[in-house]
């Protein structure tokens, strides 16, 4: 039995104090699930322990030993792996399966002029991913993966190396269902295994499913530690937001009005399938599907990143072409699209840029210099209304929270004219804090006669937001629904492909 504790750690970034005297501990063979809304700190803590962040103050103990951890090879030799939310980055997609899971030992060879022996290294791949279950060929390039085979290439990666704390931030999000069934199975062996899993993750449900423990942060603190048999959904979300939840969903005085957009059989050249439908002044039509059927392929084609094949779009009974998402913007259609960090925001650039980067029209004076006091305004003027949390708007939007980036990308299109705006999973890695200001949102503008298209997997947020909904099945749209005359079950009945 191996013990971890983190006691009284505190980290300071420019601004803003991210952790307090922060406590934690964990043992081996128990899943413990870390949670908190976003900005409570919880991922700036996991990064200290995988020794990411290196300046803070406190101390770190395994097995009643002190341990300081300096940098991430420290982290690595004390048996600490993490594996982040966007696997893509962690992977080197041009490398093989076993390349990248025993990564860290070709280094180490490459750097003592030794010579590979790619039998070996082939072979002790498979062996740790045949001792998971996993039916994953060590010799296939990453890039042929789905998400959810490189997110496991992640956790081979990790076992591989003495792994005994491993720690998964929002590893669920990106899953179908099927998939999230296999990570939990994954789990459970490690757990046989005496590794001890931390699991970082704002979908409550599944924390009581596969965690023993649970640890809530607010606002830079320690809140609580206790037995998941022992609470409730509901008294976690009171201890995470320090006060009662209420309605998640905005009531909705409904004002429907006349047909705004138009999709006529719309087909792209590999998936979608003579897609139809549309969306009236002031309504939320929701996408639903499960995992892989085509409702990210229809955002896209619909906002010019994916080409038409062929059908139509008509805009207040206008034709129009999207051939470029710069022609959807001038067609005043806005997407929020799923992957945040890849497409929805600059990660390195501010809040006032990102706020200002899809209308620089409105910013420049004499069509040459931008206006960087009207700028600055506008950005503040988001944060104010969308309640950022962030040390000030020239902070780097890379240093903000999940949810909190998701604000700035959704905020952005709050300076342009859209008639149209396109969500695509807008709550993915998002706390129910934000998930009630993002819903208030959205409700707002459908309030101003926007159409609303609302692409999602999960099944509660449909039911509770949208007034239509179109369930997507292998590329087509094979339901439409009135939401408020189905439930969950026949929602996913038709997302299997019943009819």
């Amino acid at each position: 039995m191996s013990k971890l504790e983190m006691k009284d750690i505190s980290i300071e970034f420019p601004g803003v104090k991210a952790l307090d005297d922060v406590e934690f501990t964990t043992e081996s063979s128990r899943v413990h699930a870390l949670i908190g809304a976003n900005g409570a700190g919880k991922s700036t803590l996991m990064k200290v322990l995988a020794g990411s962040y290196t300046h803070y103050t406190g101390e770190i103990y395994i097995d009643g030993k002190k341990c300081p951890i300096a940098n991430p090879r420290d982290a690595q030799e004390l048996g600490v792996q993490i594996v982040y939310q966007e696997v893509d980055t962690a992977l080197v997609p041009y490398l093989s399966v076993a390349e990248n899971i025993l990564l860290n030992e070709l280094v180490l060879i490459k750097e003592k002029n030794r010579i590979i022996n790619w039998t070996d290294i082939y072979k002790r791949a498979q062996v740790i991913l045949d001792d998971l279950k996993l039916a994953i060929n060590s010799k296939v390039l990453v890039s042929e993966l789905s998400l959810a085979e490189k997110q496991m290439v992640l956790i081979a990666r990790a076992i591989s190396f003495k792994c005994k704390y491993l720690i998964l931030d929002e590893p669920t999000a990106p899953l179908s269902n099927s998939e999230t069934k296999e990570l939990f199975r994954i789990v459970n062996e490690l757990k046989r295994k005496d590794v001890a899993i931390i699991f970082i993750s704002h979908r409550l449900p599944e924390l009581f499913e596969i965690c023993d423990d649970i640890t809530i942060m607010r606002d830079g603190k320690f809140v609580a530690q206790k037995l998941i048999k022992e609470t409730s959904q509901a008294e976690i979300v009171e201890l995470m937001l320090g006060r009662k939840m209420g309605d998640q969903f905005p009531a909705r005085t409904v004002e429907i009005g006349e047909t705004l957009f138009e999709v006529i059989e719309l087909s792209d050249a590999d998936y979608l399938k003579d897609i139809s439908f549309e969306v009236k002044r002031g309504e939320i039509i929701g996408i639903s599907g499960l995992v892989g059927a085509g409702k990210t392929e229809l955002c896209k084609t619909l906002f010019g990143e994916y080409q038409m094949k062929s059908g139509q779009l008509k805009l207040a009974g206008k034709p129009i072409k999207n051939t470029s998402p710069n022609r959807a913007v001038k067609n005043k259609l806005a997407f929020v699209p799923e992957e945040r960090r890849k497409e929805g925001i600059l990660v390195e650039e501010s809040i006032t840029t990102n706020t200002s980067v899809v209308n620089l029209t409105k910013f420049c004076q004499l069509k040459t210099f931008l206006n960087f006091s009207g700028e600055r305004k506008n950005a503040q003027s988001i944060v104010d209304q969308l309640s950022v949390k962030a040390p000030s708007i020239h902070a780097q939007v890379k240093n903000l929270s999940g949810g909190n980036q998701q604000k700035v990308a959704i905020g952005k299109w709050l300076t342009v004219d859209s008639e149209i705006y396109i969500f695509d999973e807008p709550t993915k890695g998002v706390d129910v804090g934000a998930k009630k200001d993002i819903f208030e949102l959205i409700v707002q503008l459908a309030a101003e006669g926007k159409g609303i298209i609302y692409a999602t997997c999960e099944f509660p947020e449909i039911l509770g937001l949208t007034d239509r909904t179109y369930v997507m099945y292998d590329g087509q749209i094979v339901k439409e629904v009135v939401t408020n005359t189905v439930d969950e079950e026949q929602l996913l009945y038709y997302s299997t492909g019943g009819n």
